[in-house]
């Protein structure tokens, strides 16, 4: 998935919690200040990603103590793309061979 579905994703997924329009969520929007995004529409969020990205990537799951360190999209889509590339790596046949 490029960054740029995994951006698209989330501030679709993120206008549709806060029920608002995509196009005034940018990647440096915070959550909290810019845009009034509570605890719950983060968990919201979170549980959105892991069922949508889980079916692609076996185990993709956001850890509880992670969580506190995303306050802006950027850091959402920055964590997503990491976890990502960290589960490709993991898969089966995605070995190089030496």
């Amino acid at each position: 998935m490029s960054r740029e579905a995994v951006v698209d994703f989330i501030t679709e997924q993120l206008a549709d919690i806060l029920e608002r329009s995509p196009e005034g969520i940018e990647e440096s929007s915070s959550f909290a200040e810019d845009l009034d995004a509570d605890s719950l529409a983060l968990i919201e969020l979170v549980e959105i990603l892991e069922q949508e990205l889980g079916e692609r990537t076996v185990g993709f799951q956001i850890d509880d103590e992670d969580l506190e360190d995303l306050r802006t999209v950027r850091d959402a889509v920055d964590y997503v793309m990491a976890k990502l590339a960290k589960g490709s790596e993991a898969q089966p046949g995605s070995e190089r061979p030496a």
